[in-house]
């Protein structure tokens, strides 16, 4: 069965017009609507729908080229047949390059004229279709643009609150440490602030060697935390005001290790873990706990390392009441360069020992 469709004819012609109509509705279930000017056609097609549009060629070409522009303009997706009043092969050619569909001669048969108009109407329809999906996809993919946006913002939302949260945590972690230090140092009247002194040298060589500011964070932080580990060390060991034993020597060796220990759960102090467990190994490779030697001891832990044992010299202990003079700690520190200490990081902390 043919297609069904609403055809508009524009013709100026009233008996052609008609004859026209009449060719039309003898192929059967199609409506024609015929208006007899150019301006009468445009608002025909701004009102209603038409799956066809049917123009008899009779109007200076200018007069067509605006008439079927206006067509475009209203139904992009317009089918137009152009009726042809003499077989004019030129003039095909012009009209075809307006964007019509096809083309139809005064000697067309009604073989011909059926299979355009069936042609033609089931184009509309799937141009129309096929608009009506892009339009679609657009609407869809807007849509899906906006939801990414939300979504992208919900993201970054959901991020700042955890890197807050994070932080907040991150900072009573190390409050909560920090108060475990002062409390250590608190056990022993002869070591308060002792970890903020040490702290203290570190940054000063740190700063005098050049390291980056990142790297002096990490090294301030694993000053501050460094003895954290006495905290598994008993009183009467850390408070010995006579030598130690063998067996008291070892319970003191093991500090470092302990203090890795406890802050190895806490991955943002990773970094800072590692110079805890390193800073008493000695450049000799005689130091603990694991006995590095030279370049495989961390650059920070061999600082922490002089820093700490300076700090120590010049402050009074259970087993020395009278602290170190100045020149005895620094006399002690060139002493030990090379075995105990890293022979550049002892002529750093020469170079900065006055304002110490």
């Amino acid at each position: 069965m043919a297609a069904s469709g609403k055809i508009l004819l524009i013709c100026n012609d009233e008996s052609y017009s008609v004859y026209i109509k009449e060719q039309i509705l003898a192929l059967g279930v199609y409506s024609v609507f015929v208006e007899f000017s150019a301006q009468a056609g445009i608002a025909s097609l701004k009102q209603s729908s038409y799956e066809l549009v049917l123009i008899r060629y009779g109007m200076p070409q200018a007069d067509m080229v605006w008439l079927i522009n206006e067509l475009k303009k209203i139904d992009p997706d317009c089918v137009i047949v152009i009726l042809l009043e003499t077989e004019e092969e030129q003039k095909a050619k012009e009209l075809v390059e307006l964007g019509i569909y096809d083309l139809l001669s005064p000697s067309a048969h009604a073989e011909k004229l059926r299979f355009i108009i069936e042609k033609g109407i089931k184009l509309h329809t799937l141009l129309l279709a096929n608009r009506k999906f892009s339009q679609g996809l657009k609407e869809g993919n807007q849509a899906l643009e906006k939801q990414n946006m939300l979504l992208a913002k919900r993201i970054e939302d959901a991020a700042a609150n955890l890197s807050r949260l994070y932080e907040d945590l991150r900072s009573t972690y190390m409050r909560t440490i920090k108060v475990l230090v002062q409390v250590i140092e608190a056990r022993d009247q002869y070591t308060h602030s002792h970890s903020e002194n040490v702290a203290r040298i570190a940054i000063a060589i740190a700063n005098y060697i050049g390291l980056p500011a990142k790297e002096i964070e990490l090294l301030r932080q694993a000053c501050e935390l460094h003895d954290l580990g006495k905290i598994g060390i008993e009183d009467s060991i850390l408070l010995k005001s006579s030598a130690l034993t063998s067996a008291e020597w070892e319970q003191i060796r093991k500090h470092p290790a302990i203090g890795a220990q406890i802050l190895e759960p806490l991955t943002f102090l990773t970094e800072v873990v590692d110079l805890i467990r390193q800073h008493h190994e000695h450049y000799d490779g005689s130091g603990y706990p694991e006995g590095r030697k030279g370049d495989d001891i961390l650059l920070g832990a061999r600082i922490i390392h002089i820093s700490d044992a300076y700090e120590a010299m010049r402050s009074a202990r259970p087993y020395r009441k009278i602290p170190m003079l100045k020149e005895e700690a620094i006399l002690e520190i060139k002493g030990n360069s090379g075995t105990q200490f890293d022979p550049k990081i002892v002529d750093a902390f020469l170079k900065i020992a006055d304002n110490l």
